[in-house]
């Protein structure tokens, strides 16, 4: 799979192919995360998830001798400071799933799209149509009917989810603003790498050091790390690369509805009426922001 740009102007077969792979996948991340739960702590699983990626993508990238530590030195700040970002933010999500039905969690998560907007509007001073304004104020609306349901360790799973949305947020930001012109390999094993050695940080601090338990916790972990991360973010960069960035937005708004149907059939786990709510505001949402994202591309090709 070449990662090379292509142009973005409608859907191929091979596309169109790769984007129900990646939303399938994209949709287990959290399924995942509590399925590791009951296992080890999150700080624990966090690395070992990554950690396995790394490994993955070093023996990958290494044999066909990819790897260039000139990179990593040429930007020794921006890897460190996106890797603590998503070290943080996958510590949150994993945690998160120990109070919150991965369905709730993931239907929160979709609020990354519209932090991303903010920061885009604040920091990177791009402007917002109507529309998108519209959509992120429907978001937090639907974000506020979640987050704000009885029980304290409801809302402190909110919390958790919306916290670790932020922390990625601001990578993405980061990325987008400082990351465009590194090349895609180096950059994408730089990031994972810095991510694992935050995250073996996190885990000695937090007293939680330990070897997985059993034969089975290690297979599963090596089966997480290659697809939650190495292959669900691969496809990811390259579907980007290759459509407009609001038909993308508005494809992941189905990552939710998949979330909540494998909670349901594996962990008998459902969103609350309230929750549901809360969901459809979001997604509606980030549907009028995909809309309108499609729509500004449209209009700069004219």
């Amino acid at each position: 799979m070449s990662l090379q740009s292509a142009p973005a102007s409608s859907l191929t077969k091979q596309t169109t192919a790769a984007l129900i792979v990646m939303v399938v996948i994209d949709s287990f991340h959290l399924i995942f995360a509590r399925s590791l739960a009951s296992i080890m702590s999150p700080y624990t699983s966090a690395f070992y998830v990554l950690g396995t990626a790394c490994l993955v993508l070093a023996l990958y990238f290494g044999l066909r001798r990819r790897i260039r530590p000139s990179v990593f030195l040429s930007h020794p700040w921006f890897f460190l400071g996106i890797g603590f970002l998503i070290a943080a933010s996958t510590v949150c999500g994993y945690t998160a799933v120990k109070f919150i039905d991965a369905g709730t969690a993931s239907l929160l998560e979709r609020t990354s799209t519209i932090i991303t907007l903010a920061l885009s509007y604040f920091w990177l001073k791009e402007k917002l149509s109507k529309q998108e304004l519209t959509g992120a104020l429907l978001c937090i609306l639907g974000a506020f009917v979640i987050s704000f349901q009885g029980g304290n360790v409801m809302r402190a799973g909110s919390l958790l989810i919306l916290v670790s949305v932020i922390f990625y947020a601001l990578h993405i930001a980061i990325v987008k603003r400082y990351g465009e012109g590194i090349e895609f390999e180096n950059f994408f094993f730089f990031r994972v790498l810095s991510t694992s050695v935050f995250l073996a940080i996190f885990m000695g601090s937090s007293g939680n050091l330990g070897l997985p338990p059993s034969l089975y916790s290690w297979l599963l972990l090596a089966f997480i790390g290659t697809v939650d991360v190495v292959i669900s973010r691969l496809l990811y960069y390259w579907a980007l690369r290759r459509m407009r960035l609001g038909i993308h937005t508005l494809v992941l708004t189905l990552t939710p509805v998949l979330t909540i149907l494998w909670s349901i059939l594996i962990f008998r786990e459902s969103p609350s009426w309230q929750g549901v709510a809360g969901g459809v505001l979001i997604l509606i949402g980030i549907l009028i922001v995909g809309r309108a994202q499609q729509r500004r591309v449209k209009k700069s090709r004219a």
